[in-house]
């Protein structure tokens, strides 16, 4: 991938704003533990929320996203939308409770709340559950979507990339704790929202527009969907043609008993009932079974 002039501004921009926040709070971040691993407790909620939509956000989402829409449309997202509930339940109902005990981390809340062997027991598992296999493959997908971008962009080698990505986090997260992080989380969110939009925008403009993107979309339903057809004493031979078909404006409710009619007639030979196909009749033992066209 070459890149232009004005694009490599852009980076090298990326990189000293990044490791010049991690700078600026470093003396802050070592004042104390409470501090370094909480902020002593005094992050503004707006702040603490955007850091906590940006941790969703990293490289890999909006190629996570995209195959999802792909796949199962818009309704995919309810695959991390649900996540939603239960953060909400979270700042709502927990947030306070968690911050009166004053603990530092889950597993100090267990020790608080509970006692005994089995409290133990769970602080061990969490422990080894939380920090080994979840954190590691998470942090593993995230980091390989950052190190392939990097290898598409700047053309390094696998390993290289990895340095790059793992040097620059390490640095800028063990310098300044978490108020390096959160202060880098707004920043990062702010430059991948509007890199979206500007996608976004660009993305369909290069369709020919929302039109020619919804021309598209129905070219696409239209094939794939099927004509069920029923036949009946009462009524006769019904169709029921695909949804963009009813909804069009050249058709309407004419065109639809129109082609009921000629169903009705026999005209569509390939939708009769089984126990009926080949026949001009309307189902002369008057089958109600589907067929598919």
């Amino acid at each position: 991938m070459k890149l232009a002039a004005v694009d490599w501004i852009f980076i090298a921009w990326y990189f000293f704003l990044t490791i010049g926040i991690g700078l600026y709070y470093s003396k802050r971040a070592g004042k104390s533990i409470s501090e370094y691993f909480l902020s002593g407790r005094s992050l503004p909620w707006w702040l603490l929320g955007t850091s906590m939509v940006a941790t969703t956000f990293s490289s890999d989402t909006p190629l996570a996203v995209t195959g999802l829409v792909a796949k199962d449309g818009v309704a995919g997202n309810w695959l991390w939308w649900n996540f939603m509930l239960g953060g909400a339940l979270t700042v709502l109902f927990f947030a306070h409770l968690w911050r009166r005990a004053g603990v530092v981390t889950e597993v100090e809340f267990i020790d608080l709340r509970y006692s005994g062997r089995p409290a133990r027991f769970l602080r061990g598992f969490k422990a080894l559950y939380l920090g080994i296999p979840v954190s590691c493959i998470t942090f593993g997908w995230v980091t390989l979507a950052m190190v392939k971008i990097i290898r598409t962009v700047f053309g390094t080698s696998g390993l290289t990339a990895l340095a790059i990505c793992l040097g620059l986090t390490v640095f800028y997260t063990t310098l300044s704790g978490l108020w390096g992080v959160v202060a880098t989380d707004m920043l990062l969110f702010g430059v991948a929202m509007a890199g979206s939009i500007v996608l976004a925008v660009v993305s369909i403009e290069k369709t020919g527009g929302i039109g020619a993107l919804v021309e598209a979309v129905k070219a696409v339903v239209r094939g794939t969907e099927k004509i069920t057809c029923r036949s009946s004493r009462r009524s006769g031979r019904r169709c029921r043609w695909p949804s963009s078909s009813r909804s069009s404006s050249s058709g309407g409710r004419s065109t639809i008993r129109a082609r009921n009619r000629a169903a009705a007639a026999g005209a569509h030979r390939g939708c009769w009932p089984a126990r009926t196909r080949g026949t001009r009749s309307r189902g002369r033992s008057g089958s109600t079974s589907p067929t598919t066209c």
